[in-house]
């Protein structure tokens, strides 16, 4: 089995239908619109941001989020996962009536066991919701900067990339960023290589999540070679959302061929009937990546993680 690691993951989007049918009979909620015969149910990027809000707002208090993370990190080191990175959001804490801070250390119980059970190494990535707007992202950063952590060591932004302009949103990335956490952001997946290219300029993250849609501007392309960016590509979401119609024309080869660093994550797994393990899959048999590629992928995953230099050099000597 390939060691694997994994970058982008919104943490109540990989909330398996089974585990979201438990709390809600737990709370004694109704979750027959959003999940029939074991699967989520969505048809467009609109209703999967609403199914996903609706199974978030189920996770209410620690002891919750502590198994929502404990169930995920014990699923992916099944995979063969030894890191992993996912996003968090204090806005759907807040509107699930928990305070910020229950809902870190509620993650952070769960990353804990975990880690003792499984071995696998974790941390978290604050974001603020792109459609909530910038007073809403600056919320998010000013609290994540003023509220330090250990196992919060990035800052990024989720949410509908269809809305506002990333120069909106730069004096809260600025904030997140002098506070020390590392920067990434959503661009480039549902808007084209303009967004990648104004997220760039504007909020100049080390990373960008998803960011396939760069290939349409091949300028675009030769400046993320050679600026060293990251993508967090996630080809299993990238189908399921319409955002190319096959894996044959999904631009993963190329964007590696120019050069660029590329990564694999599964972004919302059971949403979009994916795993870590299977984004892989997807990468030996229709991108034609053998064992020592895959391999390479996650060392460049561990290589741009958001940790310190020596938890880095542990998990690089894991891959040794």
């Amino acid at each position: 089995m390939v060691l694997k690691a994994e970058i982008h993951c919104h943490i109540e989007g990989a909330a398996s239908p089974a585990l979201v049918e438990a709390q809600a009979a737990k709370y004694g909620a109704d979750v027959s619109v959003i999940i029939r015969d074991g699967s989520y149910v969505w048809s467009d990027f609109t209703s999967f941001l609403h199914c996903y809000d609706v199974a978030s707002m189920l996770f209410r208090n620690e002891d919750d989020y502590a198994l929502l993370a404990e169930t995920y990190l014990a699923d992916l080191a099944s995979q063969g996962a030894i890191y992993s990175e996912f996003f968090i959001s204090t806005d759907h804490a807040i509107h699930a009536g928990l305070t910020p801070d229950a809902y870190v250390a509620g993650l952070a119980e769960g990353m804990r066991r975990a880690r003792e059970k499984h071995g696998i190494e974790s941390r978290m990535i604050a974001t603020g919701l792109r459609h909530e707007g910038p007073e809403g992202v600056e919320r998010a950063s000013r609290w994540v900067a003023e509220n330090p952590h250990p196992l919060v060591t990035g800052f990024g932004m989720a949410g509908d990339e269809r809305t506002y302009h990333p120069k909106d949103f730069a004096r809260a990335f600025d904030i997140a960023r002098d506070a020390g956490l590392a920067i990434t952001v959503h661009a480039g997946e549902l808007v084209g290589a303009q967004s990648v290219r104004d997220a760039l300029d504007w909020l100049k993250p080390a990373r960008i999540g998803h960011g396939v849609r760069a290939i349409e501007d091949p300028a675009l392309v030769a400046r993320l070679a050679d600026e060293g960016v990251v993508l967090e590509v996630c080809p299993g979401s990238n189908i399921a959302l319409s955002v190319f119609p096959s894996y044959d024309e999904h631009p993963f080869p190329k964007l590696r061929d120019a050069g660029i660093r590329v990564t694999l994550s599964s972004d919302d797994p059971p949403f979009f009937h994916t795993s870590l393990a299977r984004e892989y899959e997807i990468a030996e048999e229709h991108f034609g990546m053998d064992e020592a590629a895959l391999l390479g992928v996650t060392r460049t995953a561990i290589e741009a993680a958001f940790v310190d230099e020596a938890t880095r050099a542990a998990l690089l000597a894991r891959l040794s």
